[in-house]
């Protein structure tokens, strides 16, 4: 029995209606850009295994550094102990977050990253004494999907079953240069009615949302107004963070910075699952009191896990080097001479880039798991590239080490879907 008969026994796939698509891959390899199936196809990763991998799959660097760590401490409860891959990343990652950044908090997975920062914030109200129990959010966004965040998500695809258990969240659009007023109008109105804990986003990119894009100056005043009436917040960038809008975290293109920030994904490079929930001094002085019951009593067994810490340190070396720094900006000139060369294509309604992120709107209707979409999915899968299309989207955010070659293999094969709808 080969490994895809093997695998339907037993496993249960995420985001998969398995009677309408009961086969999965076999990826028995990984190296840089690449992905290697059971028969020995290459795949280019045109998404960085959903934007992870950023440094390249198996790293040697990260693995020379993981393997140090492995011989020295695996694993330690994280309550009431230290370790020095901690403080290291600690120390490492202040370095690079927005200026007011103070705390971190560990959790392991992106959803939890950000029901942390819900957490924080409705409790840094609750140990003021105030009763603030409603959050806002954008329409569409998508935060993960455990129940805090699962909340703050607008897209229903994920959330239908589930909508009646959420807690209080109210939605705005994500504002533009046409609804600004609008949007402004309705957020005055959603504080004077509710007592607003939270306001929780996606700085600049809503990847789940299609990589639906917004301007920063505009997200900048709904800030403002946030600030004003204490407001608590929450940038996830879950998605955003560690280099792929062009800067490190897509907040630094905002001029006021969030007092929360919560981060995974491309945090451990593709190697381990771990997230940090930051937070500014003033929201963790709250916490502090001779009361037990104003300390924040949330936990996860690997909080802050050597090995995962270690990986994390030396992403952010990676990084913060020149080799990195320069793929980075090779990755945006290319993709705006693509973007040049195809925004016009008939087949194409619109396109969009942030950093390395790009995007294009294909000028058909399908539906976001449609049978339509499952047939692009393979036609990029036989030209041996992995991307997912997000419904009638189709985004490029691939590792930082992809090569001139394997990009332009991804834009052909682009160029080749165009020409066969």
């Amino acid at each position: 029995m080969n490994l895809k008969e093997r695998d339907k026994k037993h496993l249960w796939h995420p985001l998969t209606q398995h009677k309408l698509h009961p086969d999965a891959l076999p990826i028995v390899k990984a190296e840089g850009a690449l992905l290697y199936d059971d028969e020995g196809k290459e795949y280019i990763d045109g998404i960085a295994s959903w934007y992870t991998a950023m440094y390249g799959h198996c790293n040697p660097y990260i693995i020379e550094k993981v393997n140090e760590q492995m011989r020295t401490l695996d694993q330690i409860v994280f309550a009431g102990f230290t370790h020095e891959p901690a403080v290291q990343l600690s120390e490492e990652l202040i370095k690079i977050l927005p200026n007011n950044q103070e705390k971190i908090f560990f959790s392991d997975n992106g959803s939890t990253a950000n029901e942390v920062g819900i957490k924080m914030a409705l409790q840094y109200h609750f140990n003021r004494g105030e009763k603030r129990n409603t959050i806002i959010a954008f329409n569409d966004g998508f935060h993960g999907d455990t129940f805090g965040a699962m909340s703050a998500s607008g897209l229903s695809v994920y959330n239908g079953p589930f909508e009646d258990f959420f807690i209080d969240v109210q939605r705005i659009p994500t504002p533009n240069k046409e609804n600004f007023e609008e949007v402004l109008k309705e957020l005055l109105r959603i504080i004077s009615t509710y007592n607003v804990a939270a306001f929780i986003y996606e700085p600049l990119v809503q990847g789940a949302n299609a990589m639906h894009m917004f301007e920063a100056k505009y997200l900048n005043e709904i800030l403002k107004v946030c600030n004003t009436n204490n407001i608590i917040t929450i940038a996830d960038e879950v998605m955003t963070g560690f280099g792929k809008t062009g800067k490190n975290f897509a907040s630094e293109y905002i001029e006021t910075k969030p007092d929360i920030i919560s981060m995974s994904k491309a945090l451990t490079a593709g190697f381990v699952p771990m997230a940090i929930t930051s937070c500014t001094q003033e929201i963790y002085d709250t916490f502090l009191d001779d009361s037990v019951g104003k300390a924040f009593f949330h936990a996860h067994t690997y909080s802050a896990n050597p090995i995962a810490c270690s990986v994390a340190i030396a992403g952010i070396e990676l990084l913060r080097s020149k080799e990195i720094q320069d793929n980075i900006y090779r990755i945006i000139k290319s993709h705006e001479e693509f973007d040049i060369k195809i925004k016009k294509h008939p087949k194409i309604k619109t396109t969009r880039q942030q950093g390395v992120i790009y995007a294009l709107d294909l000028n058909i209707e399908m539906d976001r798991y449609g049978k339509k979409r499952y047939e692009i999915f393979n036609h990029f899968m036989k030209q041996g590239v992995c991307l997912r299309p997000l419904g009638k989207t189709i985004y490029i955010l691939p590792p930082y080490v992809i090569t001139k070659r394997q990009l332009n293999k991804v834009y052909e094969t682009i160029l080749s879907l165009l020409s066969s709808l």
